[in-house]
């Protein structure tokens, strides 16, 4: 998974590079935006799903070191719980747009990136995002 993402940066990272450069010596990379776009997504949502699995999601750990156990676990769950919506609403959202423009066929303008599997790409990044959420809230409730 990590080699993944980590392939996709680097294709971000080479294709604006050329795309400077091009540009510089006369022969421009064209859809260069939209190669960096579907590489970011692609190593976003890898980085979503990481972040989850190995628990390193930002918080403010000043605070919530300072807690004792059991309180510092209820914080805990309850961050995992709010972040569960959020990630929800997020999925809703995206999910609403992958219905009402799938028929669409929508590609990008200049080379035919395909979003509606980009789209489908995220979406499915998002629910395994919100199931590894949720397992680890209902993990702690019962911890």
């Amino acid at each position: 998974m990590i080699w993944i993402g980590g392939v996709a940066l680097i294709a971000a990272t080479a294709a604006d590079t050329f795309a400077v450069i091009g540009r510089q010596i006369g022969w421009p990379l064209r859809g260069s935006i939209e190669l960096v776009q579907a590489a970011v997504l692609v190593a976003g949502s890898i980085a979503l799903i990481a972040a989850t699995l190995a628990d390193r999601h930002a918080k403010v750990q000043l605070i919530v070191d300072r807690l004792r156990p059991e309180m510092r676990r209820r914080v805990e769950q309850l961050c995992d719980v709010l972040m569960a919506l959020f990630l929800l609403c997020v999925l809703a959202g995206s999910v609403w747009l992958s219905i009402d423009l799938w028929a669409s066929h929508e590609v990008s303008e200049i080379i035919g990136v395909p979003w509606r599997w980009m789209r489908l790409f995220a979406n499915i990044s998002l629910a395994v995002a919100l199931v590894l959420v949720l397992r680890r809230a209902f993990a702690r409730r019962t911890a």
